[in-house]
Formats: C-alpha cells, structure tokens, sequence
C-alpha cells in the first residue's frame, strides 16, 4: 500500500462507514470513524434544525477535530495505513447548508482557525449515490432520528460535495455507487482495493461498480 492517510467520503447514506471498515480489515489498518451518535443535538436537528444546527455544526467540528488531532499524536506503530469516513472539511460543508448567512460566517473563521493543524489525506474515495438510493439506505440502517430527512435536503448536501469537489487539491476516487453492495458482492470491494494500487494526479478520477 503506497498510502498512509485514505478517507472514505459521501453523502448521508452513502456507505462511507461500510466501506472504511472493510477497507480496514483488508489492509490491516487503523480505523477512525465518525463518533455521530454521540452528538446530542442531531436528533434535536432533525426536529428543529434552525433552532439547533449551530450548535450541532459546532459539536461536530469540536469532535472531528479532536479525533484526528488524536491520530496524528498517536500513530499506531502497529499500523502504516490509517482509513477515516469523513474528511474534516465535511464540517464546513454541511455548515453551509445548514446555517444562516451570519452563523456560516462565524463557524468559518472557527473553521479556519483550527483547520491549520491538521492534514490532507493522500486520497479521497467519494461515494456517490442519488437522493432515492441514499433514502433507501437510510431506510435500511432504521437509525430512526433520520427516517425524516428530505429529499432537498440530501440534494442540497450532494450538490455542495460536488462543488467542492472541483477544487479539492487531492487526488480523488469518484465513485459510481448507486448500486454499490460492498458487504456481498466482493467484486465491488476488489475494484476498490485495486484502484488502490495505482497513484493519481489532484483531480477526480471516475470508477463504475458493474
């Protein structure tokens, strides 16, 4: 593995934790995934999101941040590769979908402050899946705070990822996941771990899952 610091990205649903986990397993690497359940405002969000987004945004952003400060102290010397399912910009990214004008603007200078002791992962894996196959999966995993969660909404969060993505300085995995089955069909998980293989140019690079 030529990579130290991959990170599974995508929407609500997507797959991001499936994928890590297996990806992890396979190359006998560190797993850091996102602590969500622990946020207490998420539920709260999905009730009542103006009432409560800054605050969720706010915990967020604290958590990832100390998660990966944490990684970077404690490199495992068990471990050579590290897999993450959520790139700390998300923070940012679904602060400007969820916040008000003069909110963002205050969550960005937070942003930008503590964004500087951190680094880039090596490659991004982005999943990408439209809005009915991410209600779907969010269907299946029952999680029952988000079984409410419009379609705008996804769209909106999906539509940020891919502006972002544009300009993202790293080199970029984009992934066809509409019909992606990486828990069965192992076809899916070995195209993956062979586009793995290979170095990138900064930019997005497509892959399709027959």
């Amino acid at each position: 593995m030529q990579y130290e610091f991959i990170t599974i990205e995508g929407n609500i649903g997507a797959g991001k934790t499936t994928l890590a986990t297996l990806l992890s397993k396979h190359y006998n690497a560190k797993l850091v995934l996102e602590e969500f359940a622990d946020n207490p405002f998420l539920p709260k969000f999905y009730e009542k999101p103006e009432q409560y987004a800054f605050p969720l945004e706010l915990f967020f952003m604290a958590e990832r941040y100390k998660q990966l400060q944490d990684m970077l102290l404690q490199k495992s010397m068990f471990h050579q590769l590290t897999i993450s399912d959520y790139l700390f910009t998300k923070s940012m990214l679904f602060a400007k979908v969820t916040l008000s004008e003069d909110e963002f603007k205050l969550y960005q200078r937070l942003f930008e402050i503590v964004q500087q002791n951190l680094i880039q992962p090596e490659i991004l894996i982005y999943l990408y899946a439209p809005v009915n196959k991410l209600q779907q999966n969010i269907k299946n995993r029952s999680r029952s705070y988000e079984q409410g969660i419009p379609d705008d909404y996804l769209q909106n969060i999906q539509d940020t990822y891919l502006q972002y993505l544009k300009q993202f300085p790293v080199p970029t995995l984009f992934v066809d996941a509409g019909n992606a089955d990486f828990l069965t069909n192992e076809n899916h998980l070995n195209i993956i771990t062979s586009a793995l293989d290979q170095k990138y140019e900064p930019g997005l690079h497509h892959i399709s899952l027959p």
